[in-house]
């Protein structure tokens, strides 16, 4: 069963996200305080956290929110997930509208150990029904 490790906001762009108990999201806006919210298509992000542990094999001492996710999932392989694939996590409903994304810059990751995983495994959605999501909250893949 796939579920909700953590949820993160950032209230800046280019600083690193903090885990907070508990999310809001908006239809056209993304996530209630977070830098990145807006009508665009990458208003939530997601990551495995089967994805940060490749990471802190090498650099043990990662932070929840170090790849800038908002919300940090176990039990599902994220970045298999078409675009157009709908989850549904607590009464919140997201749809993919990408998987990966291109970096601009190198983060600090990617300098500190020479790559990143948000760009080939994080993915990115906008939010189709609006609600509350919390660290536990079931995700379920609709078809």
């Amino acid at each position: 069963m796939a579920s909700v490790v953590a949820v993160c906001i950032s209230e800046q762009k280019g600083t690193p996200k903090h885990e907070v108990p508990e999310i809001q999201l908006r239809i056209n806006h993304g996530i209630v305080g977070d830098a990145h919210a807006g009508n665009w298509h990458r208003q939530v992000s997601l990551l495995g956290q089967e994805s940060t542990e490749k990471m802190k094999a090498v650099l043990p001492e990662l932070p929840i929110g170090a790849f800038a996710e908002n919300i940090l999932t176990e039990g599902l392989t994220l970045y298999t997930l078409p675009v157009g694939t709908r989850l549904e996590i607590g009464e919140v409903l997201l749809e993919v509208t990408q998987i990966g994304k291109e970096c601009h810059s190198h983060c600090a990751i990617r300098q500190q150990v020479g790559d990143c995983v948000m760009p080939r495994e994080g993915i990115f959605a906008i939010v189709l029904k609006e609600g509350t999501i919390r660290s536990g909250d079931t995700i379920t893949v609709l078809n």
